[in-house]
């Protein structure tokens, strides 16, 4: 039964915001008791309670609680290569993937809580080359279909087709093709 309290209240994005402000270990360390009781355990929470939900719209996407390697993605930011080397991430970051999937190129839903900016996305991100491959020969054998679909009044009125474009036509696709 899913508790009555909600999962992502004020304290929650607080401790996000205030993270934001000091983006730093010893900052981070000092507040490391704030951070599971007002952010994981939460978030745990919900990944356990929506699985049953999960599982109506399909049985092979997974909601995994566990605290390492499930459904929450990592607070700590891979720095290695990038320009900004601030530690932590300053939003939650939750994916329920298709159960075949090994990461995070895998189709799934995705949910992102972050203070001022909250979105819920659905799909694959960054799919590999086979992937990609046969996504595209779909959308290309049936056309009409993938307008129907995405042009819908029942899509547009909840969905929004968003993310990167090309600049110019896939290798093997006409430049003048109208997908």
């Amino acid at each position: 039964m899913p508790s009555k309290s909600p999962y992502f209240d004020q304290a929650f994005f607080r401790f996000l915001q205030d993270l934001t402000e000091n983006n730093q270990r010893e900052w981070f360390q000092a507040n490391k008791q704030r951070y599971e009781d007002e952010v994981r355990h939460p978030a745990q929470r919900f990944i356990s309670e929506f699985g049953p939900q999960l599982h109506r719209i399909s049985r092979h996407f997974l909601a995994d609680p566990r605290p390492v390697g499930g459904s929450m993605f990592r607070i700590y930011r891979d720095t290695r290569f990038a320009k900004d080397k601030s530690p932590y991430k300053t939003h939650v970051g939750i994916q329920f993937r298709h159960k075949q999937g090994k990461d995070v190129h895998a189709p799934g839903f995705y949910l992102h809580l972050e203070p001022g900016g909250c979105f819920a996305g659905v799909g694959i991100w960054h799919p590999d080359g086979k992937s990609l491959s046969s996504i595209r020969a779909e959308i290309d054998a049936e056309p009409a279909h993938w307008k129907r679909i995405t042009r819908s009044k029942r899509f547009s009125d909840t969905l929004e087709l968003a993310g990167d474009s090309l600049k110019r036509a896939p290798k093997g696709y006409d430049p003048e093709h109208p997908m």
